[in-house]
């Protein structure tokens, strides 16, 4: 970044900032949840089995 580029953005309004950040909190949550959604749910065998692997492998209860 320029340092024309770095002032302006120091002088974001708190309000732009904290909107950025929920917007990125949000996207995270939404994909976690179509990760688990799609993935921990499917009724592809590879796909459910895999993701039941790695519960396993991360010390997760999942049943």
């Amino acid at each position: 970044m320029s340092q024309s580029q770095t002032a302006q953005a120091q002088h974001l309004p708190v309000a732009t900032r904290q909107v950025g950040r929920l917007a990125q909190s949000l996207m995270a949550m939404t994909l976690g949840l179509f990760i688990v959604g799609v993935v921990g749910f499917s009724h592809i065998d590879v796909i459910h089995n895999a993701a039941h692997d790695v519960r396993h492998s991360n010390a997760f209860p999942c049943h």
